[in-house]
Order: structure tokens, then C-alpha cells, then sequence
């Protein structure tokens, strides 16, 4: 059994789409599972483009219609202390896990990983941003990131001891 959270960070570019559906779809799941408690979760993105914004508000309505909560979120830059105090760091696209693999430390490198590589069964492994387009890219995003939430979830069970929830 873990003894102390498991860290959790999900990235992307600006972090107010994907990452933050991710990280938001992760906390419901280990809510409803009654494992939050296991866990410390959070999101950010490569870039600095939207530091203190809230999520895009096309994230927040498709997640509210989904009964998830991000009104709380504000987006943040990936971090130098990130690498050490993360035990899974999850970019939701190549470009953004070449971006984070390019700044961690060697040390940290088994820490990252694709997202949608706990998801295989979607035979894809990126994240598409749903920035510049409509408002199914955003409903999108989320099937995507819960399909990944459920296999992530059954990975860090097998992987550190974790009780198997069945609610």
C-alpha cells in the first residue's frame, strides 16, 4: 500500500484544454472511487501563454455537461521542480512529451509518458487539441482522456500496491 500520494501531473501546451480535462476526468474517477485520498494531481502546460487564465470556457461547458467541475482551474507553466516532485508526468501529445523530455532531467525520464498509452484500445496516441475548432473537438478530448483515466487508473493499482475499487 502507498504511504504517500502518488503525484500526478498531466501536460500541454497552455493548459487550459487537455491537461486540465485530464487532470479534471482523473479527480472525478479516484473521487467515485474513493481513492483521491492515494493521490496528488495537478496539470500544466509547456508554454506560458495562458499562466493564471482560468480553463477555456468551451473545456468548462463540455466538462459541466459531463458533471465535472474545472471552475477552479487556472492554467500554470511546467516547472524545473515538476521533474522531482512528480511521479508520472503525462503529455497529451508528441510534441508536448518532446518538449517535456527535452527539459527533464535524466534522472526523471522514466516519469513521462504519453497519456493515451494507457488507453491502447483507441489505436491513437495523441491528445488533439481542440483549440481552433469546434465544440465536439472539446466533447472529443474528454471521451479520450476518460478512456485514458480508467487504464492510468488500473496501471497505478498493478504498479504500486494500490486496492482494486470496484464502484
Amino acid at each position: 500500500m502507498a504511504t504517500s500520494p502518488i503525484h500526478v501531473l498531466f501536460v500541454c501546451m497552455g493548459n487550459i484544454c487537455r491537461s486540465p480535462s485530464a487532470e479534471a476526468v482523473f479527480l472525478k474517477l479516484i473521487q467515485e472511487k474513493e481513492m483521491a485520498h492515494l493521490f496528488d494531481v495537478d496539470s500544466a502546460g509547456t508554454h506560458a501563454y495562458h499562466v493564471g487564465n482560468p480553463a477555456d470556457s468551451r473545456s468548462l461547458q463540455a466538462a459541466q455537461s459531463r458533471g465535472i467541475d474545472m471552475s477552479t482551474h487556472r492554467a500554470r507553466r511546467l516547472e524545473a521542480l515538476d521533474y522531482d516532485i512528480y511521479d508520472y508526468i503525462l503529455a497529451m501529445d508528441r510534441d508536448n512529451y518532446d518538449l517535456i523530455l527535452a527539459d527533464c532531467p535524466r534522472l526523471h525520464v522514466e516519469k513521462v509518458r504519453l497519456y493515451l498509452s494507457f488507453a491502447p484500445q483507441l489505436g491513437r496516441d495523441e491528445v488533439p487539441d481542440p483549440y481552433y475548432g469546434g465544440a465536439q473537438g472539446f466533447d472529443h478530448v474528454l471521451d479520450l482522456v476518460e478512456a485514458a483515466a480508467h487504464g492510468f487508473l488500473e496501471h497505478v493499482q498493478k504498479h504500486h500496491n494500490l486496492p482494486v475499487q470496484s464502484n
